[in-house]
């Protein structure tokens, strides 16, 4: 079986761009209703995966981590390359060529995984749902 099988392509992905203000960042994920959402450069390179809980921890601590709380107005003088100077890269790429076995792990650890090509461009992802979706119709459970 192949990733490509499981890969939402990214025109189907809600995504941000790496120099998308904070405030915007936070209006796409309230408008979609997404939680976390893969942050991409112009070229299409996927950087990271931006989460609420990133966003509201560099409100909250601010730049560089001193604790002190934002005005929402404030939050469009900030890009997301502000907040990802300062952030863990918790949820890395997996390539379009890797295992289904190595798919199936780095999907136990979070809702989606980003999926690039050797050459670290973004074209999708493969969210937890649909290879449990998948596995379940295949009927590798016992029906009930």
């Amino acid at each position: 079986m192949n990733i490509a099988f499981f890969t939402r392509p990214k025109q189907d992905v809600t995504f941000v761009y790496s120099d998308s203000t904070v405030r915007q960042t936070l209006e796409k994920m309230h408008a979609t209703g997404f939680t976390a959402v893969p942050v991409l450069d112009h070229e299409g390179h996927y950087v990271a995966t931006v989460s609420e809980g990133d966003l509201l921890w560099f409100i909250i601590k601010g730049e560089g981590g001193e604790p002190h709380t934002m005005a929402i107005e404030s939050l469009e003088e900030f890009r997301l390359t502000d907040l990802l100077k300062y952030h863990e890269r918790k949820n890395p790429p997996v390539t379009i060529s890797a295992s289904i076995e190595n798919l199936i792990i780095r999907a136990m650890e979070t809702n989606f995984v980003p999926i690039t090509d050797d050459r670290g461009m973004f074209i999708g992802i493969v969210t937890r749902r649909s290879i449990i979706k998948h596995f379940y119709e295949k009927n590798i459970f016992p029906q009930e």
